[in-house]
């Protein structure tokens, strides 16, 4: 592809040697100069790992120097990203792109001076890196883990649950929705529409096949999960009691779940508290992102961060993450 500077310097050189005219040299440079503002993206060294100090790792891509090579294995990516134009990219310097754009609600052009790069390039590696991890990793948010959720673990979980106080003893997990405001909503595959009711989504997703399929414990029991009163009730879907006059006992049911229920929204938070990009509407155009999908793959890099370093769930109940490898095999 033939960029506008290239295509200037041709208008140039026909123009010296008489092949068109000055009228037809200054018609033509006017067709062809970028909209966008031009930065001098070459006086910049291109990016290399190494030489970031260790603190500026963890601010800009929110997990520490060493932790980056073994998320980048972790996650299968090549040692190159080509774009579609052949602009291509190392592999920890493609993820540190992605993690710097997600880090931050920052344009592009600030993103120059740290990896050499102009804004096109930046923008297209990033969607490369994006593409890739939700074409691989998706399914780690979007289906049922066979490993993770066994009924061994599946048993682990409701036990802890229930320690915390919870009613429910076969309760091993929480199901809610969050809504994240945008710029443009026109089509939100893989995300929904805000006004879609909780329901809704919930019949969309399967999981309640997938609940119905997998959710026993070691001894053939059903396991449940727990949501607010928008869901249905479900052997494996239990919510709070809705009658409008409600016994004491009712009362102290919806309390103790209530209790332990808010921890789903702890997760919804720790996404967009790592990945700021995603809590600033003005970044989020549809038709210009992919939002739907840059959501997934935060979270599943979100999860990552949780197998290096914990998180506010695991730490209220007492549990341990996996490591990074077993949660990515």
């Amino acid at each position: 592809m033939t960029s506008f500077k290239q295509a200037r310097d041709l208008l140039l050189f026909s123009f010296y040697n008489k092949q068109i005219t000055a009228e037809q040299l200054l018609a033509l440079l006017e067709e062809n100069i970028s909209q966008n503002p031009e930065f001098d993206y070459l006086q910049y060294e291109r990016f290399d790992l190494a030489t970031i100090p260790e603190p500026e790792c963890r601010s800009n891509f929110r997990f520490d120097k060493d932790d980056i090579p073994l998320l980048a294995d972790a996650l299968g990516l090549p040692d190159r990203f080509q774009c579609y134009q052949r602009t291509t990219a190392r592999k920890l310097e493609g993820l540190c792109i992605l993690l710097r754009r997600l880090a931050f609600p920052c344009r592009y052009a600030d993103m120059i001076a740290m990896f050499g790069r102009p804004v096109a390039e930046l923008s297209m590696i990033t969607n490369e890196v994006i593409d890739f991890i939700y074409e691989h990793h998706a399914h780690r948010i979007t289906e049922w883990n066979e490993r993770l959720l066994s009924p061994e673990n599946l048993q682990i979980y409701a036990d802890k649950i229930h320690t915390k106080g919870a009613a429910l003893t076969n309760c091993f997990g929480f199901v809610d929705g969050t809504v994240r405001p945008l710029c443009r909503p026109i089509n939100l595959a893989p995300a929904y529409e805000g006004k879609r009711h909780d329901a809704g989504m919930l019949a969309d997703s399967n999981l309640l096949n997938c609940l119905e399929q997998h959710a026993y414990s070691p001894d053939g029991e059903p396991m449940c999960i727990y949501g607010d009163p928008a869901y249905p009730l479900r052997v494996h879907l239990q919510a709070p009691f809705r009658d409008v006059l409600m016994t004491p006992a009712m009362q102290e049911f919806n309390r103790s779940m209530s209790t332990v229920r808010v921890t789903v929204e702890w997760a919804f938070g720790e996404v967009t508290r790592s990945f700021r990009c995603l809590d600033f509407k003005s970044n989020l155009k549809l038709g210009l992102s992919c939002v739907g999908k840059m959501y997934l793959v935060s979270a599943v890099i979100q999860n990552a961060l949780s197998c290096f370093y914990g998180n506010q769930t695991s730490k209220f109940f007492d549990l341990d993450t996996p490591s990074i490898v077993e949660y990515f095999a």
